[in-house]
């Protein structure tokens, strides 16, 4: 499984979502799971990776949180959750799409 953040110079939750993801990782059972974190400097950039706003976690080169319509910018995100707005990813969100690109890994 490949898993990358993608965030802005700076952004202020990178470190957040760094911890998030890997609680999440965690929670699955995929503590050993290792990922990237890219920034994420242009527009050309943005657009080319689907990034619409930092942080971005990508898994399998997929954002598990896209929403229909956003367009790929250089901006801070925000996420809705059972507990309100958030700079970093649904930690139940995030287990989930964890768990499902694993499943998906496994040899038939």
């Amino acid at each position: 499984m490949e898993i990358e953040i993608l965030v802005v110079p700076d952004c202020p939750n990178e470190i957040p979502a760094t911890e998030q993801l890997r609680r999440a990782l965690d929670d699955v059972g995929l503590g050993d799971t290792t990922f990237a974190t890219r920034i994420v400097t242009t527009q050309a950039e943005a657009e080319r990776t689907g990034f619409t706003g930092s942080p971005t976690v990508l898994v399998n080169g997929r954002d598990p949180f896209a929403e229909e319509g956003r367009e790929p910018g250089l901006a801070c995100r925000v996420y809705r959750s059972p507990q309100g707005l958030s700079g970093v990813p649904p930690l139940e969100g995030l287990g989930l799409a964890l768990k499902k690109a694993a499943d998906a890994d496994l040899p038939r």
